[in-house]
């Protein structure tokens, strides 16, 4: 039998076993000073967006409302104009900094459809390359990430400035 070594999984695997009582980690994230820390690569009035620190793929990013609430439904029509636009230019933060083929980008609503945190809507900005699934998620059930979180968090934050009109939503 081969042996996969992935001694930063445990990390994951401790969070996960305590999360449902602890603080939201997006609350946490938006109440807090400490961006890098949190991997906090833009934070508004309204929205946030923040690296997945256990990320599907490099880049991987979680855009959120920062008011805390678990359903689409519960956004005002402002606060889901604000955050499409941010998702919007989430997608152009990345191809500048990383440089992707391409996306998957999405919502997890409920436990079973593989929401790890039911009690904050958030849509995930995941950029693909071609390439990037190869035989490791196949034979091995496994996934490389090829870049440490904080190399990336760096790379991305140097594009923020492409944030600066993502609040900017007129409603009729």
């Amino acid at each position: 039998m081969d042996i996969l070594w992935a001694p930063w999984r445990m990390k994951y695997i401790e969070y996960a076993k305590i999360e449902q009582d602890s603080e939201c980690f997006i609350c946490k994230a938006t109440n807090s000073n400490e961006d890098e820390k949190n991997l906090v690569v833009y934070k508004g009035e309204s929205v946030i967006v923040l690296m997945n620190r256990y990320p599907y793929n490099t880049g991987h990013l979680l855009v959120a409302p920062t008011r805390h609430i678990p359903e689409l439904k519960a956004l005002t029509d402002k606060e889901l104009c604000i955050l499409l636009k941010t998702v919007k230019n989430s997608v152009e933060v990345i191809r500048e900094a990383l440089k992707p083929d391409g996306f998957n980008i999405g919502v997890n609503l409920g436990r079973v459809a593989g929401a790890g945190l039911e009690s904050h809507v958030h849509i995930h900005v995941v950029p693909r390359w071609n390439g990037d699934t190869n035989f490791m998620p196949v034979i091995a059930d496994a996934k490389v990430i090829p870049e440490a979180l904080q190399d990336t968090y760096r790379r991305l934050v140097a594009h923020k400035d492409l944030y600066r009109n993502s609040e900017n939503c007129e409603l009729a």
